[in-house]
């Protein structure tokens, strides 16, 4: 009996995980759909600025500014100061949500000479213990339900740093939701941006017509320029950690089913085991009851005929 309470506790026990993650998967659904309301909200706004910025650069390709790739001083430098944006979660029971942005972050750093590394969510944080010199402690942001207003901070913060040449190059390693139930770690690079990618989306949006027109623009092109792409890496900086908390959250509804599912089955064997267990002691009990007659029968049939004898 012993063995078939330690069963009924199991199950128990089970049955009780299973009504949290079954919540965990409820809540991670409503955070999904809200991220991703929050993403197509957004987008018509960002990619407008993105058509603006590939229009002066197509109109002015004379243009050399400090956040786009076509600077000479990027062609004299062999040595470049780097700045790794990593987002991870803030927690786990996510699957492999957070190990495959890890495994990606250490072979992006690979092999890095001059390189500082700037986390979004405390996981990524605690993982690269081994680099904390390389970690910017000044740079602290949670993963959670992000929004335009804290991603405008950030962008203040690292284009400081930028401006100031103590970084040349700014990297973000996130995890892009494909689907539902599929996500990819991806790095992309926020600055500088590569002016070849604005130049071919133009042309690829606007055909020969591109370049029609006369634009007039004040104070200057390289002043609006500077102003819209500063708008431009929030919204980049917002689609990647909104992407981010989106992936995150699937990735922990399917990791709370995969639970539930995996509670299921283990509540079933247990179910059999415990039965078999009842039935194996009810069958010891009847055995017991249906021996003990009989012993009393032989009993009393002993005792008769000995009085029978007498």
């Amino acid at each position: 009996m012993a063995q078939s309470r330690e069963i009924q506790n199991r199950i128990k026990s089970i049955r009780d995980t299973m009504k949290i993650t079954k919540a965990m998967y409820m809540v991670s659904s409503m955070k999904v759909q809200k991220a991703k309301n929050k993403l197509a909200a957004s987008a018509p706004y960002f990619d407008g600025l993105k058509r603006q910025i590939a229009d002066i650069l197509l109109h002015f390709p004379e243009i050399r500014h400090l956040y786009f790739d076509n600077r000479q001083k990027d062609e004299k430098e062999t040595v470049k100061k780097k700045g790794f944006i990593i987002v991870t979660g803030d927690k786990g029971m996510a699957g492999a949500y957070n190990n495959n942005i890890l495994k990606m972050a250490r072979e992006a750093i690979g092999g890095s000479e001059d390189f500082r590394l700037f986390f979004v969510g405390e996981y990524g944080r605690h993982a690269f213990h081994d680099l904390q010199d390389h970690i910017a402690d000044d740079f602290h942001a949670t993963a959670y339900d992000p929004s335009v207003h804290r991603a405008r901070v950030l962008t203040e913060y690292l284009l400081d740093l930028y401006d100031r040449e103590e970084l040349d190059e700014i990297y973000i390693i996130y995890t892009r939701m494909v689907n539902t139930l599929t996500e990819e770690v991806v790095k992309e690079q926020l600055l500088p941006l590569r002016t070849s990618s604005f130049l071919r989306a133009s042309m690829k949006a606007k055909g020969d017509m591109a370049k029609d027109g006369d634009y007039l623009i004040y104070p200057s092109p390289e002043e609006v320029l500077g102003s819209l792409t500063k708008n431009y890496v929030t919204g980049y900086l917002y689609g990647a950690l909104t992407e981010s908390f989106a992936s995150e959250e699937s990735a922990r509804m399917l990791a709370m089913q995969t639970a539930t599912d995996n509670g299921d089955d283990m509540l079933t064997g247990l179910s059999v085991q415990y039965n078999r267990m009842r039935q194996a002691a009810i069958t010891q009990e009847i055995t017991e009851v249906i021996g003990g007659a009989k012993a009393l029968r032989r009993k009393k049939e002993k005792n008769r005929k000995a009085r029978t004898e007498e």
